[in-house]
């Protein structure tokens, strides 16, 4: 048999249990509209508030009195009657001294003309002296490559020979021992160095990062 009687006698209960829960739900009538409660609306008492008797707002001291409007013709008689009981006392012009305005006007003039004669006598520098200076600097205050050195920089690789050979130039006109070396897969790489020490190239490859932009990678050369 597919099904024992076990699963049977589950089935017949789960059967009677449904049955008891909706029989009697199907045959209970309907609440009526009458029986249902009316709603009931609730009002609060009103709230006692105690009254205060508030005095007048007095006008502040600093104000004054208010006058009365003027007419425009009383205005103007009012004026011509001072205007006759006080003659007017003739207006002397100011005499204006015209040495310190020329005095300003010179020390202005001279400031400006010697301006330009202060930048014509200072010399311009030259931007490729510049450049041989900053080498020059470089290679005395930098370290120095040493001949079998194991740690270089390695700033490039380039299919084209020309390019590398163009960048190992750059960098031996800033002062840095650049090389170049042709690799297996036809690339020349061109390097900084070699240093005697790894901390002398990390120093070198940090200088350029910040001084000429360019990424280096510390490498280990063969000697």
């Amino acid at each position: 048999m597919k099904y024992g009687m076990r699963e049977r006698i589950s089935g017949i209960i789960i059967v009677v249990a449904l049955g008891v829960i909706f029989v009697p739900m199907l045959f209970d009538e309907p609440e009526s509209p009458e029986q249902r409660p009316d709603p009931v609306l609730t009002i609060d008492p009103p709230v006692d508030v105690e009254r205060r008797d508030v005095p007048e707002p007095t006008p502040p001291e600093g104000l004054g009195q208010i006058q009365a409007p003027v007419a425009p013709g009383e205005g103007n008689a009012s004026q011509a009657d001072q205007g006759q009981s006080e003659p007017a006392e003739p207006s002397q012009p100011q005499q204006v001294d015209p040495e310190p305005a020329q005095q300003v006007a010179e020390e202005a003039s001279s400031e400006r003309q010697a301006e330009p004669a202060a930048e014509a006598s200072q010399p311009r520098e030259d931007p490729i002296a510049a450049l041989a200076r900053q080498a020059e600097q470089r290679t005395t205050s930098g370290p120095s490559a040493v001949e079998g050195g194991e740690w270089a920089v390695q700033v490039g690789s380039f299919g084209e020979a020309g390019n590398a050979q163009r960048l190992m130039q750059k960098l031996r006109d800033q002062g840095y021992p650049a090389y170049s070396r042709e690799r297996n897969n036809s690339l020349t790489t061109v390097y900084v160095g070699p240093f005697g020490a790894s901390e002398d190239a990390e120093g070198v490859m940090s200088e350029l990062k910040s001084r000429e932009n360019l990424q280096g990678l510390l490498v280990k050369v063969d000697s």
